[in-house]
């Protein structure tokens, strides 16, 4: 396992020592979470979805008005000499752009600054394996869902996510299932939500509510393809999940993760359930393919 301290980290297009790497306390990311960014799992320098990832790091900084002329090749580059610098091992390869540094903080955007561009790579667990006796599972508790209405954008300024993320520890399990004030489910604190009631898949549609996972996207693509599992992009409510067959998250570095309690409740049987089994087995073969 890497030491992170050691690593090598890529800033404003010099590759260095994570623990050299400085960024100016005006920086706009540091004062405002002006920025977006993306994680893109690699295992042994082979990256995974790294084309829509690039493309929706490309949508959020058009959202906030972020103009930077890195191209997606320029981008793999980077990535690919990160992943080489440590090591082609698991590892996770975190990108950001904030606007940059200002003489003065302003809440308005500022003209003419440079973005401040960053990468550095941390380890993650060798790939999931499609395996009902070995997959990594989740404890799970539901909460409402108190962050901004923008949440479709990956903005650095993630306390509203860190918060619930601590609601979930400070309860003793894994992650959150969050929902609206109409009893709605949303998202996790950092992952999708998909349920499964008679062999059907519903995950809730996308909306300024829910972030537009690569590995939701993905998953959703590789089903159409390759699978014969029904799928329903819908409303979900918080009741829907609680009387789930199966109830699964989704990340970039989680990809298909079962769920196997919410709210001290057991989901199904306690262990993954067949339907992830087909689902986890189809995006190992194809996940490649992004």
């Amino acid at each position: 396992m890497t030491d992170t301290n050691d690593s090598i980290a890529y800033l404003n297009g010099e590759f260095l020592p994570l623990s050299q790497a400085r960024i100016s306390p005006m920086d706009r990311g540091f004062l405002f979470g002006d920025g977006i960014y993306e994680v893109i799992p690699s295992y042994h320098g082979k990256l995974v979805g790294f084309r829509p990832h690039i493309q929706r790091m490309q949508n959020g900084l058009s959202a906030i008005e972020i103009e930077l002329p890195i191209s997606e090749q320029e981008w793999r580059a980077i990535c690919e000499r990160l992943t080489q610098e440590n090591g082609n091992a698991n590892l996770g390869i975190y990108l950001q752009v904030s606007r940059g540094a200002d003489n003065k903080r302003n809440h308005a955007y500022p003209i003419g600054i440079t973005p401040t561009v960053f990468g550095f790579t941390f380890d993650i667990p060798a790939e999931p394996e499609a395996n009902i006796e070995t997959a990594r599972t989740l404890k799970v508790v539901s909460g409402e869902d108190k962050r901004w209405q923008r949440c479709n954008i990956k903005s650095v300024a993630l306390l509203g996510n860190v918060m619930h993320y601590q609601q979930g520890n400070a309860s003793g399990k894994d992650e959150v299932l969050l929902y609206n004030s109409a009893g709605e489910v949303t998202e996790g604190a950092a992952c999708n939500v998909y349920i499964v009631k008679n062999g059907t898949v519903f995950t809730p549609s996308l909306d300024y509510q829910k972030l537009p996972g690569i590995t939701r996207y993905m998953l959703l693509d590789i089903l159409g393809k390759y699978g014969d599992i029904p799928v329903e992009e819908r409303i979900v409510t918080l009741e829907e999940a609680k009387i789930a067959d199966e109830i699964w998250f989704s990340s970039s570095t989680k990809e298909v993760i079962p769920v196997v309690e919410l709210d001290g409740v057991t989901v199904g049987d306690g262990r993954p359930g067949p339907v992830w089994l087909q689902a986890q087995t189809l995006f190992s073969q194809h996940k490649y393919d992004y």
